[in-house]
């Protein structure tokens, strides 16, 4: 298995001594209870308290600024005096460095939302969801057989914090991945290969006034793409084209000139990346490079993305669909290669951790 060097060194040995792998191995039995404690330390704006006041805070003037109990307010400190977010020193809680990036890390807070709104009730029945090969988690929100069916009707936190999710990982990639696609290059037609509520089209549409941008998704995400790009001046020149992507029987649509997936292959299984590819090859022409962007967990810079994309994939097995995952980028070129295509060229380091695979007929 090839890895980026820091999970190279991270992976391949284990290196730690018996009390911190003891110590861990309690995290990881209390690792539910941290979760809420930590969310709730947010949320009742103790960790906020603590970062406006240098000197801390006592435990009554905690409860009284965050308008708690005395006794909610002890449990919630003791319990973040174990985790690590706050420290106590001369009869006073301070928060600690963990602390500041829970309250201050705009990626921690989308992962932690995206835990608590989308992920955290339907991870019970992760057992299930791997015995079954379906997303049997679902079930909090509905009877549908994939999560996106279902993105237009979920409640709206939910929603938000599933958009939120997807679209900071997204969003920062987006200003290095259009020059990729569109400087130096004649892209005049480009389909967007599930493209959601057209978030990446209006960026496409926005950068390069000679470009036509077609979404090919499903009708629900057609549906929600239309409201959200309607009034936009661009909104003429994105397009949809409706489709069930998981029909073997769906063809593409041909003559473009860059097709994208982004984010987007990571919603399928091996055998279904493979027949979506082996269409999507069928439609181009020697002229026409399809561009994939994904968070490959094995490309990662810091161990830490790793860490956070390969727990990630647990989402997409209980929730998602059952059957896909943060992919290694060895077993998405295997597939790229089963289709009949070939990988000209791998741009790493995009945004937060993005690569870009340009793709040729083979």
């Amino acid at each position: 298995m090839n890895l980026f060097p820091d999970l190279e060194k991270k992976y391949t040995s284990d290196s730690r001594s018996a009390h911190d792998a003891q110590r861990l191995a309690q995290e990881i039995a209390f690792a539910p209870i941290v979760f809420q404690v930590s969310r709730l330390m947010i949320k009742f704006g103790i960790l906020q308290a603590l970062q406006d006041n240098k000197q801390g805070l006592t435990q009554q003037e905690i409860a009284t600024k965050c308008h708690l109990s005395n006794y909610a307010a002890q449990v919630l400190l003791e319990a973040s005096l174990s985790i690590g977010t706050i420290y106590f020193k001369n009869e006073h809680y301070q928060i600690s460095k963990t602390g500041y990036f829970l309250l201050n890390d705009k990626l921690v807070r989308a992962n932690l939302n995206f835990n608590h709104d989308v992920n955290y009730l339907g991870m019970f029945n992760l057992e299930e969801s791997l015995i079954n090969g379906k997303p049997e988690g679902l079930k909090v929100f509905g009877s549908w057989s994939t999560i996106y069916e279902g993105l237009s009707k979920l409640p709206p936190q939910v929603q938000q914090s599933w958009f939120g999710f997807d679209h900071f990982y997204s969003d920062n990639s987006f200003a290095e991945a259009l020059k990729i696609v569109f400087d130096n290059k004649q892209t005049r037609t480009l389909l967007d290969v599930g493209g959601n509520t057209g978030r990446w089209a209006t960026q496409c549409a926005t950068y390069d006034a000679n470009v036509n941008v077609t979404i090919m998704d499903l009708p629900q995400q057609i549906e929600m793409m239309r409201k959200q790009t309607a009034n936009l001046p661009i909104a003429n020149r994105i397009h949809a084209h409706s489709a069930n992507l998981l029909d073997a029987s769906v063809p593409f649509p041909t003559g473009f000139d860059a097709i994208w997936m982004s984010q987007f292959l990571d919603c399928f299984s091996e055998e279904e990346i493979i027949s979506i590819l082996t269409r999507v090859a069928r439609s181009m022409s020697s002229n026409t490079t399809l561009y994939i962007m994904e968070t490959f967990w094995d490309r990662q810079k810091y161990e830490t993305a790793a860490y956070c994309l390969t727990l990630t994939s647990i989402y997409f097995t209980a929730l998602a669909n059952g059957n896909s995952k943060m992919y290694h980028s060895a077993d998405m070129q295997r597939c790229i290669e089963a289709a009949g295509l070939k990988v000209t060229t791998i741009h790493d380091g995009i945004g937060l951790g993005h690569s870009i695979m340009e793709c040729k007929i083979a």
